[in-house]
């Protein structure tokens, strides 16, 4: 407590008022991947991940089944903070034996989630057609696809998803974001950069044409600039999917490692914010590329946090985690990153903002420049661990938690 008195009395200095910080904070739900614990496998094929995405590395415990996935999710949810929700990927459906495709799927192959989520507390699920992994990605596309037969089940599979997405929002009591992702591409130059981009565009429509409650189900559509295979074109840009959703009344998602690298999602926030009443923000690290590392309390990642809460678009900006690693033990990749995702967002609570507002208006910016380097050493460790102890989540010693659920539990996986 000494700890944090110190620092209350600090950040009183500049006019930030600590215990509001900590309140706002802990309110923000942060939807929480589930692919994380077995490598983007999902459950309908048992197979590696493909389609432009990859998970390297063999550290032992992956899950292999429901049981497994849901009880290391839940492990590692009590050493996350603040509200949560479940971030779930289409090909997580439990089939139990059940010879359905993904055009095929229904509610009840995803009702032991829900169930899940209610025991858990989980304040919701947000839900993504896997349009990856699968046997119908032909030449490497999807909705774009001049098959039409292969453009036909995709469709289908996303028209699918809105039922599904519309069934989680009905059993959780809360609105269900939907967001479509395609690996479509082209590794070499294409001959033709308009045709599929009429395609993908035909198929949006029909999927959008399917009857769903919007104030149940939000649609997002998330670009990419490139991936391995598709690194010379995709079918699915940001410039597309931008003039899409602006002409639709959907939502346009960011994942933070889908642009070039020196182009940053933290300006693209509040770009968007000026039109669309609603963002959809995928949080990952890429290293050179989309590389989805663990996420880290680096600066961009606090700059993504401080348009969000600067703003006051807490409720605007859905936040969500996405990123894999196989590399290291699983849980500590779910617990270091979602920590760092809700680190980022109480450091941004806790700046002068308006004082920083003044002086950018009245052209004060070497005094702006001097008080941004001031609230870079403030004691932000001891308000966090004052946030952590009030959540009943453990501070410094949770690995000690990892290592012993390790020893019992993943090390019998074989």
């Amino acid at each position: 407590m000494n700890y944090y008195k110190t620092a209350l009395e600090i950040y009183s200095r500049y006019g930030i008022d600590t215990e509001k910080a900590i309140r706002d904070t802990d309110e923000i739900p942060v939807s929480i991947h589930c692919w994380q614990g077995d490598d983007v496998y999902g459950f309908d094929g048992a197979c590696a991940a493909s389609g432009g995405i990859q998970a390297t590395g063999n550290y032992p415990g992956r899950a292999r089944n429901f049981e497994e996935l849901t009880s290391d999710i839940s492990f590692a949810f009590s050493l996350i903070p603040g509200k949560k929700r479940l971030n779930l990927h289409a090909s997580y459906a439990v089939l139990n034996g059940e010879n359905a495709d993904r055009d095929e799927y229904r509610p009840e192959h995803f009702a032991p989630w829900a169930e899940f989520a209610k025991k858990e507390g989980i304040e919701g699920i947000d839900f993504n057609p896997t349009l990856f992994s699968h046997k119908n990605v032909k030449d490497g596309l999807t909705l774009s696809s001049p098959d039409e037969e292969i453009r036909a089940f995709w469709v289908r599979h996303c028209k699918a998803c809105l039922k599904i997405a519309e069934y989680f929002a009905d059993e959780t009591g809360s609105p269900c974001l939907m967001n479509i992702w395609i690996p479509d591409g082209f590794k070499d130059v294409p001959a033709d950069r308009l045709a599929p981009r009429l395609r993908l565009k035909k198929s949006l429509d029909e999927i959008l044409a399917e009857p769903f409650d919007r104030k149940k189900v939000t649609v997002a559509v998330e670009s990419k600039v490139f991936g391995i295979g598709v690194e010379s074109y995709t079918v699915g840009n940001s410039e597309f999917y931008l003039n899409y959703a602006a002409l639709n009344g959907i939502c346009c998602l960011l994942d933070n490692g889908h642009y070039h690298p020196t182009e940053y999602v933290s300006d693209k926030i509040p770009s968007l914010l000026a039109f669309y009443d609603k963002v959809a923000l995928h949080v990952t690290r890429g290293v050179r590329w989309d590389s989805d590392h663990v996420v880290l309390f680096e600066d961009e990642l606090k700059e993504i946090a401080k348009e969000i809460v600067r703003n006051d678009a807490q409720k605007k900006v859905l936040v969500a985690t996405d990123y894999f690693d196989a590399s290291i033990n699983r849980i500590a990749a779910w617990v270091i990153g979602a920590r760092s995702v809700r680190k980022a967002l109480l450091w941004a609570a806790l700046q002068p903002y308006e004082e920083m507002r003044k002086m950018q208006d009245s052209a004060r910016f070497t005094e702006l420049m001097a008080l941004n380097e001031e609230t870079k050493t403030l004691p932000f460790g001891g308000v966090w661990e004052e946030y952590l102890s009030r959540a009943g989540v453990p501070a410094g010693d949770w690995y000690e938690k990892v290592g012993r659920y390790e020893k019992e539990t993943l090390s019998l996986r074989k």
